[in-house]
């Protein structure tokens, strides 16, 4: 019972069991109601005959010289003077006398017999009688003939009905066999087309999330061959001086520069790890947010204190100004986001511009803004500047880029504090990453 097709063949059995029970009893209900109104009929037209005769017989020669049109009918015949003859007056009880003795007509039933009496002329009444179960015989043969029709509606909407659920449940089935599929990883699965409107719904949206897998799979494809790669060539340095150093071909002169070459290619790997850790964090929820009171000008101070060098080194003019506010938020976690947002400013940014970070509060929020002056991004960029990897695809093999980690991060952080990450192009050029925090 747990299969659609099952329930459906059930319900469609059940439905019209329940239709045929409902029709045969009022089916059988109104034939039996006709018959009785129909026998009566013809009772009632006997008796007005039989009553119109000029000159009456005794019951007993009325019933042998009449031409009964129901078998069954009994006759009999009150004297004006109350007595009665006949086998009818046995079903005549003292009401029903009294009433003829009064000269009206009698049509009424008792103890399952019809009855019916009209007066007739010199003063006498005729009365029919007929027992119910002398046309009980033709009552139950149309009561078969109802039965077996019904019956027969029985069946042809049982095999209806389990062909109703075959055919339902086959592009159900279908659909579900291509769900199958791509739950093992088969991607560019056909959908099953169908006319009905509930189940092409879930065909497309499958078909919608078959796509949208193919492209999320692919995404991930282009990420890992792209860190494998950065991966390779900080390990390949620091091999190859491992083993120069093994093989005594490094000089005692050298082993100073060469220690500061694997400090740096160290780092780099340092630098790959730890993003791809603290990503894996944030995307499985093991991450700690610890909130407090933060002086946004004093974050910004200490954040130019601590870019003051290396942005003098690369020849760019760094500023980071506040307006007095303060924000309930994690001092740590959000020093991280503009750390981020500021390295990646700088890496794109040539020497003679400007880096600035600005901050302001307005009715929602605080506002932090880091502005660069690189190239900026292409409008296609700009939709998928937090897509991790994606940039760092794209432009690896143009201009300085990191782990191709960074924004992706920052904006799951940001996301974690209860905020918004955004960019966009400034009209003077570069780019801008703007933090909105509540």
């Amino acid at each position: 019972m747990r299969s659609l097709r099952a329930r459906v063949t059930l319900v469609t059995i059940a439905v019209a069991v329940i239709a045929v029970v409902i029709t045969g009893v009022i089916s059988l209900q109104l034939v039996r109601s006709s018959k009785t109104d129909e026998v009566r009929a013809q009772l009632s037209a006997q008796v007005d005959l039989l009553a119109k005769i000029p000159r009456l017989a005794t019951a007993s020669e009325l019933a042998d010289k009449a031409s009964f049109a129901l078998p069954g009918t009994e006759v009999a015949i009150v004297q004006p003077n109350g007595t009665s003859t006949g086998t009818a007056a046995q079903y005549l009880d003292r009401p029903m006398l009294a009433r003829i003795a009064k000269g009206e007509p009698v049509s009424t039933s008792r103890a399952g017999v019809m009855i019916e009496s009209r007066p007739a002329r010199g003063g006498m009444t005729v009365v029919l009688a007929l027992p119910v179960s002398s046309f009980d015989q033709a009552l139950g043969r149309a009561t078969e003939r109802i039965l077996l029709a019904l019956a027969i509606g029985l069946v042809v909407a049982i095999l209806g009905g389990t062909l109703l659920a075959r055919l339902l449940s086959r592009p159900l089935t279908a659909t579900a066999a291509a769900a199958r599929r791509l739950a093992a990883g088969e991607r560019g699965v056909s959908m099953p087309r169908n006319s009905t409107r509930e189940v092409a719904d879930v065909a497309e949206a499958l078909a919608a999330l078959d796509t949208a897998l193919e492209a999320s799979e692919g995404r991930q494809r282009e990420f890992l061959i792209s860190i494998s790669h950065e991966l390779r060539t900080p390990l390949t340095a620091v091999r190859g001086y491992a083993e120069a150093m093994a093989d005594g071909l490094i000089t005692p002169d050298r082993i100073q520069a060469v220690g500061e070459i694997l400090v740096v290619e160290t780092e780099r790997l340092d630098r790959f790890v730890g993003d791809l850790l603290e990503l894996s964090r944030l995307e499985v929820d093991d991450f700690s947010i610890t909130e407090s009171l933060v002086d946004v000008p004093t974050l910004l101070h200490e954040l130019s204190a601590a870019w003051a060098g290396r942005a003098a080194t690369l020849g760019i003019a760094f500023s980071a100004i506040a307006s007095a506010t303060t924000i309930t938020t994690d001092p740590r976690r959000l020093r991280q986001v503009i750390d981020g947002l500021v390295e990646n400013a700088m890496r794109v940014t040539p020497a003679g511009s400007a880096v600035s970070v600005d901050a302001a509060a307005d009715a929602s929020g605080v506002l932090i803004a880091v502005l660069d002056g690189g190239p900026g991004l292409a409008p296609d960029d700009l939709a998928v500047a937090f897509e991790r990897g994606v940039l760092h695809g794209r432009y690896r093999d143009i201009r300085p880029i990191g782990t191709g980690l960074g924004l992706s991060i920052a904006a799951r952080l940001v996301e974690r504090l209860g905020g918004k990450l955004s960019v966009a192009n400034r009209p003077e050029g570069g780019a801008v990453f703007s933090v909105r925090l509540p």
